[in-house]
């Protein structure tokens, strides 16, 4: 294997092993679940608050209409 060749498939080998930790770090990103909800929390809770306004409203909807 000819010097040339060897630079090639080592360049080769550091891309995808750069490639492998990216998805591997994007993998655990999504695994971790304390960081999904800091990054979500005010979604998450106008989504909550929003449930909870249906609910009581669909409670309220059918004692008025018993």
């Amino acid at each position: 294997m000819s010097t040339t060749e060897q630079q090639r498939l080592e360049a080769e080998i550091e891309a995808q092993r750069a490639q492998l930790a990216d998805t591997v770090d994007a993998l655990a990103a999504k695994l971790d679940v304390k960081a999904q909800v800091a990054a979500h929390k005010s979604q998450l809770v106008t989504w909550g608050a929003a449930a909870a306004v249906l609910v009581v409203g669909w409670v309220v909807w059918k004692r008025v209409r018993s």
